[in-house]
């Protein structure tokens, strides 16, 4: 059997540093499990990596993609109840490939009401939501978000409404973003508009931001006294640089600080926090791509507004 992969074995843009690999599949090492892919995203998070933004951390040649769901072709026997079974195989080699093998420790099973796309995207941007609503509780404060639109933005809109929180205001960058905004309950403010988007930071008790940059900068800088800027995501590729030390609190959010101290149970018990707040979300359609079609993907990712792109495998053996 032959295993198909999204390699890169050199930084620069995606479409030029992947490429789509074949190799025979070797034995399953044990104590892991062997996972055929279902599905998997295309998410931003996937692709900065593939750029170098992160070289000192990033051993070349690696294969692309944090997440995705897949069923469990084998097991070794302690986990022979997962035989068959949707998982999600995470924190392992990268999940843009037919077949991987992954830690039966880290493996998160899928519950059966949840279907093969809303799996697939429950793990970056939902854990990432979860947990910065869970360090800055929003309840009666009212809250900013760039970026607005992303799948992460929309989970942290929509949660920190069920939460309590004053109002919700999301700042976006395409037209195409403000009639869902809307459904979603979350205000929608063009970042075009620098003057209407500074005029709500000065009433802001929190951000959330995903962009950095001048704009972010400038948001940082008027936001009144005992205020939070939570800065998560740099999609401008520019960093947050205010013009005077500023009377809000500037904190960062990533998720692989969380994800380094914390224990497989408490990993577990995080994914079981999900699930019911998963299958109740408003999530944008997805685009569906087979591998082969792997630079299409690429492609429709790049398009505010779009639905997600999300590769499709064929699951051998299921």
């Amino acid at each position: 059997m032959q295993v198909s992969s999204l390699v890169c074995h050199a930084f620069g843009p995606p479409r030029d540093a992947l490429s789509l690999v074949a190799r025979p599949l070797g034995p399953r090492p044990e104590p892991m499990l062997r996972v055929a892919m279902l599905r998997a995203p295309v998410n931003p998070s996937d692709l900065v990596p593939v750029t170098g933004a992160y070289a000192h951390r990033i051993v070349l040649p690696f294969i692309a993609g944090y997440e995705g769901v897949g069923r469990v072709l084998e097991a070794p026997p302690g986990h022979a109840g997962l035989i068959g079974r949707r998982i999600l195989p995470l924190r392992g080699p990268g999940t843009w490939q037919t077949v991987l093998d992954c830690d039966p420790a880290l493996a998160i099973p899928v519950p059966e009401d949840i279907g093969d796309d809303l799996a697939a995207r429950a793990y970056i941007n939902p854990l990432a939501a979860r947990g910065m609503l869970s360090r800055w509780p929003v309840a009666g404060r009212r809250v900013l978000l760039s970026g607005a639109g992303s799948h992460c933005a929309d989970l942290l809109g929509q949660w920190a409404l069920g939460q309590g929180a004053a109002g919700v205001t999301g700042v976006h960058r395409s037209p195409s973003r403000a009639a869902r905004l809307r459904t979603l309950g979350i205000d929608p403010v063009p970042a075009a508009d620098e003057a209407q988007v500074l005029n709500h930071a000065r009433r802001a008790d929190i951000v959330f931001d995903a962009l950095g940059g001048p704009l972010a900068s400038r948001i940082l800088d008027i936001l009144p006294e005992g205020a939070h800027f939570v800065g998560y995501g740099l999609l401008t590729g520019r960093p947050v640089r205010p013009a005077s030390p500023p009377r809000a609190r500037f904190e960062r959010f990533h998720l692989r600080d969380c994800l380094a101290s914390m224990s497989a149970a408490d990993w577990r018990a995080a994914f079981e926090g999900l699930w019911p707040g998963l299958a109740t979300a408003d999530l944008p359609g997805i685009r569906p791509f087979a591998l082969t079609d792997w630079r299409q993907a690429l492609d429709a990712a790049g398009r505010p507004g779009a639905e997600k792109p999300m590769l499709c495998f064929g699951a051998p053996g299921v």
